[in-house]
C-alpha cells in the first residue's frame, strides 16, 4: 500500500497577518522592558571613567566632529584638524573633501557661495574602550537629512588624536 498526498487528511496551519511579503505579528507584546544601561552614559563604558572626564570628551568630540563635517561640505580647509587627526584618516578626509567640491562644483576649503544649508552636529555619544581610546557616535542634520558619523579617538603623545573615522 502506498501512501500518497491525497489519501491523508490535510493538516490546519495556523495562519498570521500578512501585510504585503512581510509577515507580521500584530499581537501586543506585554513583556516589560530590559532595564539597561543608557547609552553614553555612566554604566556602558568598558572601562570607569570619571564624569568630568565624559563631559570634556563630549564637549571636545563635539567641537572635532562639526570641524569635520564643515571640511567635508567645503567650508573649511582640512588643515585645520591637522593636529588631532592620524595621517591616515587626515589622508581620507582630504580626499572626501576634494570629491565633494569636485561634485559641488566649487574648491575644497574656500566656502560655498550663495544660500546654502549647512550641516551641523545634533548629539555625540561616547563609550570608553580604555582610558586612552574612546569611541564616540555622532548624529549630524543636514537640512531635513540625518547622517551618522562614528569615529575613534586615541591618546596618542599625549593629544587626543581621532584614528578613524566613518560616515553612513
Amino acid at each position: 500500500m502506498t501512501v500518497t498526498a491525497t489519501t491523508l487528511p490535510p493538516i490546519p496551519l495556523p495562519r498570521g497577518s500578512i501585510q504585503g511579503a512581510l509577515a507580521l505579528q500584530l499581537v501586543p507584546d506585554h513583556t516589560p522592558p530590559v532595564v539597561g544601561p543608557t547609552p553614553g552614559r555612566p554604566g556602558c563604558d568598558v572601562v570607569p571613567i570619571e564624569q568630568p572626564l565624559r563631559q570634556r570628551m563630549e564637549q571636545w568630540s563635539h567641537r572635532y566632529a562639526q570641524a569635520v563635517v564643515e571640511i567635508v561640505n567645503g567650508d573649511r580647509p582640512v588643515s585645520q584638524v591637522l593636529r588631532w587627526t592620524t595621517p591616515e584618516v587626515y589622508a581620507n578626509l582630504a580626499r572626501r573633501a576634494t570629491l565633494v567640491a569636485r561634485a559641488g562644483g566649487h574648491r575644497p576649503g574656500t566656502g560655498r557661495r550663495g544660500q546654502v544649508t549647512r550641516a551641523h552636529v545634533v548629539g555625540v555619544r561616547t563609550c570608553f574602550v580604555t582610558p586612552h581610546k574612546v569611541e564616540v557616535s555622532i548624529h549630524v542634520r543636514h537640512g531635513e537629512r540625518s547622517r551618522a558619523i562614528a569615529a575613534c579617538f586615541e591618546l596618542i603623545r599625549d593629544r587626543w588624536q581621532c584614528s578613524a573615522l566613518e560616515f553612513a
